[in-house]
């Protein structure tokens, strides 16, 4: 970051809150339900890619019904661990900060709009977001650019002026792509090597560890 940055962009998934492992328990209870058991690890990978192309992955192409079928059975299984959902420390803190330093907060996830108005409304903070994306938003989330692109429109800044903070190779990449230098942290379960080799510039344990060098990449 420099003081030319006028917005950041986050995932939230992962970097702002711890929700990716149950992101992969109701993806593989979905597989289990449709008769198409996929390995764990195999899920966690995908997870932040685009739920359709995640469900290309890993089964390989199905029908609309099917993938439709799917998607619902996620959705519903993800309601259910959503009491164990929690917000990660110093997320709450670093977007807060970034705002009281006039930069534009962008939550530029991939998540469905349901989904969203859960995470938001666990990260109570609304008052510090400049705006908002969802999956809704596009016709293809990461790791294509286009959620990214939406969430620049929204902040009013050129892709210079941002840099995106997320945890998947899927954010590094979708960022890369719209011009956009991403920042990794570790909380997804992502190693440095993978998020680098993604494109990211830099890499933090997680959003505590982001705040406190903030300073540092926000220079006067």
């Amino acid at each position: 970051m420099a003081a030319s940055t006028r917005a950041v962009l986050f995932d939230i998934d992962g970097t702002l809150v711890d929700s990716n492992y149950l992101h992969v328990e109701a993806w593989h209870r979905a597989f289990q339900t449709t008769g198409e058991p996929v390995d764990a690890w195999r899920i966690h990978r995908g997870i932040g890619m685009d739920s359709a192309a995640l469900l290309d992955e890993l089964v390989g192409e199905r029908s609309d019904e099917w993938v439709e079928h799917a998607k619902s059975l996620h959705t519903r299984f993800y309601e259910d661990l959503a009491p164990r959902l929690r917000v990660f420390d110093g997320a709450r803190e670093l977007i807060v900060e970034l705002s009281r330093r006039g930069r534009r907060v962008v939550l530029a996830t991939s998540a469905p709009q349901t989904e969203l108005e859960l995470l938001t409304g666990l990260l109570d903070v609304d008052s510090a977001i400049h705006a908002t994306t969802s999956a809704d938003d596009v016709d293809t989330a990461k790791p294509a650019p286009d959620i990214i692109g939406v969430a620049l429109q929204r902040a009013g800044v050129d892709a210079a002026e941002a840099i995106l903070l997320g945890d998947s190779v899927w954010d590094m990449k979708a960022a890369r792509k719209a011009g956009v230098v991403p920042y990794g942290v570790r909380s997804g379960g992502i190693g440095d090597d993978e998020l680098r080799g993604a494109g990211a510039q830099d890499v933090f344990e997680d959003a505590r560890a982001v705040l406190a060098r903030l300073d540092e990449l926000l220079p006067s």
